[in-house]
């Protein structure tokens, strides 16, 4: 047995001791007591995992370490058991749906279930995340998914990502206000202005985001109520196919058809769920909580780089502003890393020089332009 072997079998190991750990806290903290059994269900799983790593790791010669999660594990059960399992499901489906072919060229599990788990593990988590309704949907944190969509979704990466929009934006405009020689006074009030500023357009856009979709919302609904109205024998062949397309048989998905279209608005809920995409309990989440949410958001982060020109003046305020939002941008790329599995050096070292560039060139600009107009 070689030393490389060794190492991935603790390099399983430790995957299916966190999993199972994940599982565990989002079963704690669920009040559907139906997805409570499912994740209870996925965490005995990843514990008979990891007996058959751990006798693996026996045979090998290797120690058997405590059945400790790792740090970014213990992180994402702790958002779960207290701000519910919502919160981290994107998180850990992500990461299954990328290792759910992990174990499918590692000759110990060959003849065992293992594989076949892990396929079942990313497909269940997947489904849950296609159309589980709850959440902060809608909300600026639903919207900042969007806009943020290359690292995946969940609602808690979206908070921090707006408190960086926050952050960035108005260092970069301290910067450039201190560069150009204006007064610390003149500085603070510009840093003030532009949270404002920034915050203010931040949650307008969000509003008239969030209405404008429910308004579209709304309108196709009533689009869908009129075609099923005026054509309730096609409207049915709709759903009926769309039930087939999900592994319905063709009798199977007739029946379930039929009984929708019993009662109007019954069929109306599933022609709006399963034609439009659209919960039509939510419709985009509330106007008003979205740009109430993104002001905040965002106002936190811009506060970072303002902070010491409340209590300091001249180039102590400015160093002190550079040196306080560098450790924010830092501590925002390591947040990050729950997400991400990225390392925290890595991940925090590139957000701090990206908005240390960022804040340096517009210091750069304000400084030119502050020789240029001086008298």
């Amino acid at each position: 047995m070689s030393d490389d072997d060794a190492r991935r079998y603790l390099e399983n190991w430790q995957d299916e001791v966190d999993s199972a750990s994940e599982y565990r806290a989002m079963a704690a903290s669920e009040e559907d007591p139906r997805l409570a059994k499912v994740y209870a269900n996925l965490a005995a799983m990843e514990e008979g995992h990891i007996a058959f790593w751990e006798e693996r790791l026996r045979k090998a010669g290797a120690p058997v370490p405590p059945r400790r999660p790792s740090w970014r594990s213990r992180v994402l059960a702790g958002i779960a058991r207290r701000l519910g399992p919502d919160l981290v499901l994107a998180t850990i489906a992500a990461k299954e749906e990328v290792d759910q072919n992990a174990y499918v060229k590692q000759p110990e599990t060959a003849g065992t279930r293992m594989p076949a788990h892990e396929r079942w593990h990313a497909k269940v988590l997947q489904q849950l995340v296609a159309t589980q309704p709850r959440g902060l949907q809608g909300s600026f944190l639903g919207r900042l998914e969007g806009r943020h969509r290359s690292v995946g979704g969940n609602a808690l990466r979206a908070a921090v990502l707006g408190a960086n929009d926050g952050l960035c934006s108005n260092l970069s405009l301290v910067m450039g206000v201190a560069g150009a020689s204006v007064d610390s006074h003149g500085i603070l009030v510009t840093g003030l202005a532009g949270l404002l500023a920034g915050a203010g357009s931040m949650a307008l856009g969000e509003w008239v985001s969030v209405t404008s979709s429910r308004e579209l919302a709304e309108r196709e609904i009533r689009i869908e109520a009129s075609e099923l109205r005026e054509d309730p024998k096609g409207e049915g062949e709709e759903l009926k196919l769309i039930y087939e397309a999900k592994g319905l048989s063709p009798s199977e998905a007739e029946t379930m058809a039929r009984r929708l279209l019993a009662d109007r608005s019954t069929a109306i809920d599933a022609l709006a769920r399963e034609e439009l995409g659209i919960d039509p309990k939510g419709l985009g989440g509330s106007a008003w909580e979205a740009a109430v949410t993104s002001f905040v958001l965002f106002a936190i982060g811009a506060t970072v780089p303002i902070l010491p020109f409340l209590a300091q003046r001249g180039t102590l305020a400015v160093a002190s502003s550079a040196v306080v939002s560098a450790l924010g941008l830092f501590a925002i790329g390591a947040a990050i890393t729950v997400f991400t599995g990225v390392s925290v050096w890595r991940s925090g070292g590139r957000q701090l020089l990206l908005g240390l560039a960022a804040a340096g060139l517009t210091f750069g600009v304000g400084r030119l332009i502050g020789i240029a107009i001086t008298p």
